[in-house]
Formats: structure tokens, sequence, C-alpha cells
């Protein structure tokens, strides 16, 4: 089986555009999907990445544009501006982490927090909220949480981190298969291609 090494934050839009479509592709692949929620503040002060609000007014502005037209390209719901961006999502990352420890499908949790953030405009730096969302899935929120900054996932945390700088991830998403990296949704179909080339 292939695999795929999936290095994101929860609070990156383009992470929320390709996910599902991750999920397809990697189901119609036979591939598995390794998931590694990163610290990418810490990437980005290894690789020249900058927050968005110290991003230039013209590249900022060209971003809103671009998700304008992916929006509307894959008809999917995503607010511009939400509520609640940027939050912190360390805790919920660290609740993904856990569900993953736990043999659950952390995938599919990382999903629903990017869907609260850009589609349902929801404060996933908020316990009350990340918890609900994990227990709508049938998951244990308030075990996830309890856990979710338990030295182990810390450990696990940093490990994601210091992989994707080792890797050579600078943005999210990033998509690893083997020695192949896509950096962004928008390469998401140069991923599929060296899943089908593998299999």
């Amino acid at each position: 089986m292939s695999q795929i090494d999936y290095y994101l934050t929860l609070v990156s839009p383009w992470t929320y555009l390709g996910h599902a479509r991750l999920v397809e592709i990697a189901r119609h692949n036979n591939a598995s999907i390794n998931i590694k929620p990163v610290n990418m503040g810490a990437i980005f002060s290894v690789t020249g990445g900058l927050p968005l609000a110290k991003r230039a007014p013209a590249r900022q502005a060209y971003r809103f544009q671009e998700l304008k037209r992916w929006r509307a390209r894959l008809n999917v719901p995503l607010v511009l501006e939400p509520a609640f961006f940027p939050a912190n999502d360390r805790d919920a990352a660290g609740m993904v982490i856990s569900a993953i420890r736990n043999k659950h499908d952390g995938v599919e949790l990382a999903g629903a927090f990017l869907k609260a953030v850009w589609a349902e405009e929801q404060n996933i730096a908020d316990h009350a909220t990340i918890t609900a969302i994990a227990d709508k899935l049938g998951l244990d929120g308030q075990a996830l949480l309890a856990d979710s900054t338990s030295p182990q996932v810390n450990a696990m945390w940093e490990s994601n981190t210091q992989e994707g700088k080792d890797a050579g991830v600078f943005g999210a998403p990033t998509y690893l298969n083997g020695e192949h990296m896509f950096w962004g949704q928008d390469r998401l179909d140069f991923l599929e291609q060296s899943l089908s080339t593998d299999t």
C-alpha cells in the first residue's frame, strides 16, 4: 500500500480546500494517509515563510483572488474572512495526534476541524468547541483534549515538525509520496499521478 505523509495546520484554507479530495484520492489509489500536524511557525522560521499578517499587501490581495477561484472551482463552502482566524490550533492538533495514538481516524477529525474554521466559523482554539466536534464523530472529546498536551503528544508534535523540516516542507498542505513532495492543494493531480505510477 502506498503512503501519503500529510503535513498540515488546521487553520490553513488551502489545507481545507484539498482535504476531502486528498481522502478520495487516497481511497481510489488504495493509499494510506499518515497525517502529521506541525508547528508551521517553527517551519517558517527556517524556510523564509511569513504568517499572513506579515505578508505584503499585494500577496494578501492575490490570496483572496485565489481563494475565490478555488471556492468556485471546487464548489465548496468557504468563508474568506472567518470570525475566528487566525486561531491557535495547537490543542486541536494535539487532539488529532491523540486520536491517532488511540487508533482513531485522525484524518476525519482534522477534516472536521478544518471545516469548522472555514465553513462554519467556529473557534478551534476554544476547548468546548473542539471537544464537541470530536464528540459528534463518536470520539471522547474530553479524553482527547486531556491527552492533547501530554508529553507523548508533545513529542509527536515536535517530531512531526522536525520531520517536516528535514523533508523540506515549507508550507501547508504538503503531501509526500516516497521521495516526491507536493506543496499545495493545487498539486493534488500530481500526487494522484505519483500514486498511480506506484500501483
